[in-house]
């Protein structure tokens, strides 16, 4: 994604010539830019490198949500390795040293994997509000799953598509690149969206921070919201003990909590990147000011938006209960005999979207939600897992 147009550090000016440094920072501010980069990109490729090998290594785990969760991984993946690299070296030396190829090809795979992963997340919220919300309507189906993400992927293709035909590699005629203690110089090159006139590149700027992150983040919130209201407002049942009611009321919490953490963390992440980007297109800023933002805040918002797709693995995966289980079937970890015949047992019950509640309830009555509580906990799913598990419960006993 296009962020605008660099302006450098140190310039000298001779003959109509603009002479930059190669490097943008001093090598310590250099190094802790590269850890920083190093460290959210060696999580991000473990963690959903992880997620991706624990759903497709067993077909027990390919239920709707967890397709969903796999596409996740998938996109952060492709976050990871086409944004991190690129965009750390464009932070860190002076103009764009990859070629035209590397221009285009970067650029789109940067905007659609981007994409892909925000609706993703989308997708995840509307599962969930479908089967929190409105529990009665007909639940989504592995062949319908694999349509929306198809869907995903046209959509995030289709929006990134004008930034892919402006991008372009264009040469600075009046700035030369300074290269050692030696005074030799390049010329200056860089990848932008070169459009015709600034108020094009606005409109599609504006287009992007709708449908990107303003769209998306208010159906997030607003679903997640609505879920959380349901859940807080479910009364326990009064034969349960007091034990047990205690222990529903903490789990209660707990989903709800997360709920919170997904949000907040999906807002935090990204609004300072959209900050910036929607600053250098509409204010205008200072020389100073310019500089400032591009060499030392433009680093730091891409490395909170691109921290968000090393945390999705450990929010959406490792949390889940289910997930920790396929990890240790993956890699032949010795669990209890019990253990094991419970999760085959489970595995082929969620198979197709179709839960059989341990625990049978009387059809002739509703399920309260302090039942459902219960049994999301017997069946070890997890506090995301929990919130597909209930809906299908209820289903299951009022069928």
């Amino acid at each position: 994604m296009d962020t605008g147009n660099r302006v450098h550090k140190n310039p000298l000016t001779f003959q109509n010539i603009t002479y930059v440094d190669f490097y943008l920072h001093k090598p310590s501010v250099a190094a802790v830019f590269t850890v920083s980069y190093l460290l959210i990109f060696l999580v991000c490729m473990v963690g959903n490198g992880v997620v991706c090998f624990i759903v497709l290594r067993s077909k027990n785990m390919r239920t709707v949500t967890n397709l969903f969760i796999l596409n996740l991984a998938i996109s952060d993946l492709l976050v990871g390795i086409f944004c991190m690299p690129t965009t750390l070296v464009d932070n860190v030396i002076t103009g764009w040293p990859f070629g035209r190829v590397v221009c285009k090809l970067s650029g789109m795979v940067q905007g659609i994997s981007v994409s892909a992963s925000v609706f993703t997340l989308v997708a995840i919220a509307i599962d969930r509000f479908r089967c929190i919300v409105y529990p009665f309507k007909q639940k989504l189906t592995i062949a319908t799953s694999k349509l929306i993400i198809v869907i995903i992927w046209v959509l995030a293709v289709a929006i990134m598509c004008p930034s892919g035909i402006m991008l372009q590699v264009t040469k600075e005629q009046r700035v030369r690149i300074v290269l050692g203690s030696n005074n030799d110089t390049r010329p200056f090159y860089w990848c932008r969206e070169n459009w015709p006139n600034q108020e094009m590149r606005k409109i599609y700027t504006t287009v992007l921070f709708a449908n990107i992150y303003l769209a998306p983040l208010s159906l997030i919130v607003i679903m997640y919201a609505r879920i959380g209201y349901m859940l807080f407002k479910t009364t326990i049942s009064p034969v349960r003990g007091s034990g047990s009611r205690q222990t529903i009321t903490r789990k209660k919490k707990r989903v709800i909590m997360m709920l919170l953490v997904v949000a907040l963390l999906f807002i935090v992440s990204w609004l300072p990147l959209w900050t910036l980007m929607m600053l250098s297109d509409y204010i205008s800023l200072t020389q100073h000011q310019y500089r400032v933002i591009n060499i030392y805040m433009y680093p730091l918002a891409h490395w909170l938006a691109f921290s968000n797709s090393s945390i999705n693995p450990i929010i959406y995966g490792f949390f889940n209960e289910n997930f920790r289980r396929g990890f240790q079937a993956a890699f032949k970890f010795q669990l209890c005999s019990a253990d094991i015949l419970r999760q085959r047992t489970y595995s082929h019950r969620i198979r197709g979207n179709a839960v059989v509640p341990l625990r049978p309830v009387a059809p002739s009555r509703s399920v309260t939600a302090a039942e459902c509580l219960e049994v999301y906990e017997t069946q070890a799913f997890g506090s995301q897992g929990f919130l597909y598990t209930y809906a299908e419960i209820i289903i299951s006993n009022l069928a």
